[in-house]
């Protein structure tokens, strides 16, 4: 959940950017990106993928994945100066987190044991340096 709030403040910062912020978009663009790629991959290897095996999880944890590339595309979109989609991006972005918040994170704490959690552990890739 750090990884979300931080995800969240560089949008954030990307949001100023596209308003003719400080910063400007490409690096606003670039600095998100590198917080949020790592971690939907971190997500997919790890909590998605065993998640993912149970077919009470299987459909909404596919939706999520889709989602994943969708924002990727949308960012990149924003970041190629289409900043006219920074608002549904942002949203989409945000309603994404609450649904993993507070849905799939807290049923996944219900789920899973011990032995799950050293599962995603071990299928979870290490995080890279801080952004």
């Amino acid at each position: 959940m750090a990884e979300h709030e931080a995800v969240i403040d560089a949008c954030g910062d990307l949001r100023r950017a596209c308003s003719g912020g400080p910063l400007d978009v490409t690096s606003a663009a670039r600095r998100l990106t590198a917080l949020l790629r790592p971690h939907t991959a971190a997500e997919e290897a790890g909590l998605f993928a065993l998640l993912g095996e149970d077919p009470e999880f299987r459909d909404h944890v596919a939706t999520l994945c889709d989602e994943h590339q969708a924002l990727e595309d949308a960012l990149a979109a924003v970041a190629a100066g289409e900043v006219a989609r920074m608002p549904a991006f942002e949203l989409a972005l945000r309603r994404h987190i609450d649904r993993e918040e507070n849905g799939l994170f807290p049923a996944a704490a219900v789920r899973f044991a011990g032995p799950e959690w050293d599962q995603v552990v071990l299928l979870t890739p290490a995080a890279g340096p801080p952004a």
